[in-house]
């Protein structure tokens, strides 16, 4: 007995309804890949809870800011915040988690330095005050710098400093130097005493 052959119209229907399914299963996967990205945090984001991230090979390496935006604790991808003391970047993040819920965002002014531009910002002191004993209230040596050893991050803006001198010893952050409102360091247990104000950056 002879096959009996499919009526014409059957393959046409089946390849048909192959190319709705698989023209319907790649729109799908398009249109939801970037709306998972959108809504997924930020993988240094106060919010995201993940590690972070590497400090990026590209950024300056001296620890210098960009001036085209601004720094947050949370971009571990730039050296000044990546090389920071990893107590130290943990207490400030956690800060800076509770501030945002008061309204207060903070802004890395400056983190992590190379004893390159450490010098730099001191010779640059130097020609401004017009002697090293003047500049070194403002900048201190590189040997002698809390920022090249990671140990201390300038915060902005000035509604940060004022929310981080009255609620920073909760987190063991400190204010250091009575003319510099924006210097912290690590320098008590959380919920601790902060000590005495020194005068300025040369004790």
């Amino acid at each position: 007995m002879a096959a009996r052959r499919l009526p014409g119209s059957l393959p046409a229907v089946i390849c048909a309804f192959l190319v709705l399914v698989l023209s319907a299963t790649w729109a799908v996967t398009t249109w939801s890949e970037p709306a998972a990205r959108a809504t997924a945090p930020a993988e240094n984001s106060p919010d995201s809870g993940g590690t972070p991230a590497d400090v990026s090979p590209e950024a300056d390496d001296d620890g210098d800011l960009p001036d085209d935006r601004e720094i947050t604790p949370f971009d571990t991808w730039h050296p000044a915040v990546g090389h920071l003391d990893k107590r130290l970047l943990k207490a400030v993040q956690e800060a800076a988690r509770d501030a945002r819920d008061d309204g207060i965002e903070f802004v890395v002014t400056s983190g992590w330095r190379s004893k390159e531009q450490q010098q730099r910002l001191l010779d640059e002191g130097i020609e401004k005050y017009g002697s090293l004993e003047k500049a070194r209230e403002f900048v201190n040596t590189p040997e002698k710098s809390t920022h090249v050893s990671g140990k201390a991050v300038d915060i902005g803006p000035t509604d940060a400093d004022d929310w981080l001198i009255r609620n920073g010893s909760a987190y063991g952050l400190c204010q250091v130097y009575a003319n510099e409102m924006w210097h912290f360091e690590l320098l008590t247990g959380p919920r601790g005493t902060c000590p005495a104000l020194l005068n300025n950056a040369a004790g």
